[in-house]
Order: structure tokens, then C-alpha cells, then sequence
């Protein structure tokens, strides 16, 4: 996109409203957030956002901002397109696939407007955790899909899609949702439903409590579920806690269904990334590329 990038940045903290989950997502520092967002106000004259000790709100001009700012960015992925649909890229047909994270989360939307931005364009869509669909585009059936927590095998070309958070979530209103911070130790001592062996987000999740000095198997695995889906539901019936994508549960979280517990000194980042073979690009996968780049996080 052509837009200037202070508008990203100021698009990204007013949906998270969190200048820490900002940067992460935007690959840059929070002082660069900082600056971006005081460069923005100074140039507009107005202040973007109430700061209130750690939390930060809109303003009044902050809201305005952003209802034009969604609107530009509407327009600019418009014309995006519109542009790559004089290249004459040829129809046909692009097996996709992605892990359950990206496949229950943010996949379903992209590829309704990918559909509906190109009909000529047929696709099959391939879902599984992340070793699964690994294998699948290793074994050529699967063209272009996105993943997380990858292994990196040298036949595989990467190239990062999105940043995503996994947050501790517990249901609202329990014994559990009554401690807003614990410490990585605390977390030995909480029933846990966790992701099936296999899964990106459950090495994500273990590689960063082993680095707080937390060993995995110390911790109380209640059950292992094969999706986020089945992992909420039964989250919402039991007095157990969960790691989730916060991009899985912001609807639960909106609805006060669910809340998240911070732990000190601990924050979960990874990497969604696209993932192809090696030199087997084609016009059909770049164009998709692009196209989830332009449009995710358009609402």
C-alpha cells in the first residue's frame, strides 16, 4: 500500500489499543510506535489517544481518525486490486492451505473476498495443524498456505504473513478470572486445556515457558484438543485456563465470556508466515500473497 505508514501504525494501536501488541504486529519497536503516533498528532493538532497509567483509549479526534482511516484503507486495497486485474492474470485453480489457528480465524474472511474480488479464480482450501500442512505443500498438494510456529525445512520459501499474540484465558467470572497477573510459577498449579501434539501454537507456547524456566511437563494438561473452537467450548463449562490466539477470542473477550490472565514478566508473540516451495511461484500465488497482505486487518 501507498498510504503513509503513520496511518498503519495509529490503525494498528487503535484496534489494540496497546502500543506493545502494535509494534509486535508491525515488526518495529514501541518507541518507533511512539514516535510515529506524536509525529501523526503534531502534524493533525489534536491528541489521538487518553493515556491512563498502562491503558489507553481513543479520543474523540482518535475516532474520527480512525472511521477515515478504515475508509482510505478501503480504498487503497480497492485500487490494489483493481491494478493487478490489468496484469491479465490467468484463471485457474489454487490449492490453499493453513493451520487451525489461521484457518478458524482469519482465513475464512480473506478468502471470501478473494472469491468474490476474482470469480474466475477457483481454489480448494486445506486445513490441519501446522505439520500436517506442512507435509501437504512438501508433497506438492498444496500450493500456498499460512502457518504457524513453523519448523524450517530448506525446500520451504517463508515470508511473514502477520504478527499474532497468544494470550491465557480463563472464563469469565470464575475462581480462576479473579487473578488479573500471576507469576510463571503460579502456572504449574492451573488446569490447562491444551492444543494436540503437532500443533504450532502449542510449540510456540512450550518454547516460551521453557524460557521463564517453566518445564512443560510440570504443568497440569487437563485434555488436548485438536481445535480453538472445541478448546473455547470447553473452556466456558470447566474451572480450567487455556493459551489461545487473542485474534481466536476477541468476540468471547467483547462479550465478557472470557478474560485474560497476564503472567509477570511473560508475553507470547509469533509469526504467521506463508509458506510455498521453493521456486514454485506462480502469478496465482503471488497474487494471493498480496492480496492477504493488503486486506487483512481491513474490517
Amino acid at each position: 500500500m501507498i498510504f503513509d505508514f503513520r496511518l498503519k501504525v495509529f490503525y494498528m494501536v487503535a484496534q489494540r489499543l496497546s502500543f506493545t501488541r502494535a509494534s509486535a504486529e508491525l515488526f518495529i519497536t514501541q518507541p518507533a510506535v511512539t514516535k510515529h503516533i506524536k509525529e501523526l498528532e503534531q502534524q493533525l493538532n489534536v491528541r489521538l489517544f487518553k493515556r491512563n497509567g498502562n491503558n489507553i483509549s481513543l479520543t474523540t479526534a482518535g475516532k474520527v481518525l480512525l472511521h477515515h482511516t478504515e475508509k482510505i484503507f478501503q480504498t487503497y486495497a480497492e485500487l490494489e486490486t483493481e491494478l493487478a486485474q490489468l496484469s491479465n492474470i490467468e484463471a485457474g485453480t489454487l490449492h490453499i492451505g493453513a493451520s487451525t489457528t489461521v484457518a478458524q480465524t482469519i482465513l475464512p474472511r480473506l478468502l471470501a473476498l478473494f472469491k468474490k474480488t476474482y470469480p474466475a479464480v477457483t481454489f480448494t482450501f486445506t486445513q490441519g495443524n501446522t505439520d500436517y500442512i506442512t507435509q501437504q505443500v512438501l508433497a506438492e498438494k498444496v500450493d500456498i498456505a499460512i502457518v504457524e510456529g513453523a519448523a524450517h525445512y530448506p525446500q520451504i520459501a517463508y515470508a511473514p504473513f502477520a504478527k499474532d499474540e497468544i494470550v491465557l484465558v480463563t472464563r469469565a467470572g470464575n475462581q480462576l478470572s479473579k487473578n488479573p497477573e500471576i507469576t510463571p510459577k503460579k502456572l504449574t498449579t492451573i488446569p490447562l486445556v491444551v492444543r494436540e501434539a503437532g500443533s504450532g501454537t502449542l510449540d510456540v507456547i512450550f518454547n516460551a515457558l521453557s524460557a521463564v524456566q517453566i518445564n512443560p511437563k510440570d504443568l497440569q494438561i487437563e485434555i488436548q484438543l485438536e481445535s480453538s473452537i472445541a478448546i473455547k467450548e470447553y473452556l466456558l463449562y470447566s474451572e480450567t485456563a487455556t493459551f489461545l490466539s487473542i485474534q481466536s477470542v476477541l468476540s468471547e473477550l467483547k462479550y465478557n465470556q472470557l478474560t485474560i490472565i497476564d503472567i509477570k514478566g511473560l508475553q507470547i508473540f509469533r509469526t504467521f508466515e506463508f509458506i510455498q516451495l521453493q521456486g514454485k511461484y506462480t502469478n496465482l500465488t503471488e497474487l494471493f500473497k498480496r492480496f492477504c497482505l493488503s486486506n487483512y486487518n481491513l474490517k
